[in-house]
């Protein structure tokens, strides 16, 4: 197999299943797996792929910081936000991840509801200031990237409630890896928000579709649902069909 076909093949890989191994391949291929991890090095000077320890992630490219997130698909991150919104009843316990989308729904829950509304967000905290709801605002180290706390104390805070719905935040999915994000402590604390909570949703934007980032959140089996854009490719929601969640047009 010429170089230029196996460089290929990897790439379509890495679309399909978000990672490579580069033993299995090389057995799958009767190749040296010398041969492979060349490629993948060579690939990954390249800027086409990242290099992990026996094979190789797509690259996720760097995300804008927090002000900059604000303005993409601001529309289409609003209706996201009303449709969840929905989905909240009075006298829920209801736990916002930080992101663009989840202020979304903060901005969308009426003002009069009486609810408790658990978060480690500040900005998402602000924007309840003149809501009726109860806000218990979790504190630790702030990853400003994501205007969120992290670290001991925050994980130690999370384990002492029960949270009936979580809207979690994520970077990508895929039906394979399940959810990630790009920071290691931040996914620590989402994984300790869903330990909490009864029913995990993910408002999910199409790029989030088919990309996989460094730290892994959760399966797909171990959320709810998804509330994604109506006008979604239903391509992109077809790896999904056999898994247990629901998908939720907005």
């Amino acid at each position: 197999m010429l170089t230029t076909q196996r460089r290929a093949l990897i790439s379509a890989r890495l679309a399909r299943d978000g990672e490579i191994v580069a033993k299995r391949l090389a057995d799958e291929l009767d190749l040296s797996e010398d041969t492979i991890r060349r490629d993948l090095r060579e690939m990954a000077a390249e800027g086409l792929l990242k290099r992990v320890h026996g094979g190789a992630l797509p690259l996720v490219p760097p995300l804008p910081n927090f002000t900059a997130r604000q303005e993409i698909a601001g529309d289409v991150k609003h209706r996201l936000g009303r449709k969840a919104a929905t989905m909240i009843e009075a006298g829920q316990t209801i736990f916002l991840d930080g992101g663009t989308s989840n202020a979304e729904i903060a901005r969308a829950l009426p003002r009069e509801m009486r609810l408790t509304v658990v978060t480690h967000s500040p900005t998402i905290a602000a924007e309840l200031e003149r809501h009726e709801a109860e806000v218990i605002l979790i504190g630790g180290r702030l990853y400003k990237h994501s205007m969120v706390a992290t670290g001991a104390a925050a994980l130690t805070a999370i384990a002492g409630i029960r949270i009936d719905l979580f809207f979690l935040g994520v970077t990508a999915i895929h039906p394979v890896h399940g959810v990630s994000t790009g920071d290691f402590e931040e996914a620590a604390v989402k994984r300790a928000i869903l330990a909490q909570a009864a029913d995990t949703y993910v408002l999910a934007t199409a790029e989030k579709f088919d990309a996989v980032s460094p730290h892994r959140v959760a399966g797909i089996a171990d959320l709810a649902g998804f509330i994604v854009p109506e006008e979604i490719e239903r391509e992109m929601l077809t790896p999904f069909d056999d898994a247990s969640v629901v998908m939720i047009g907005a």
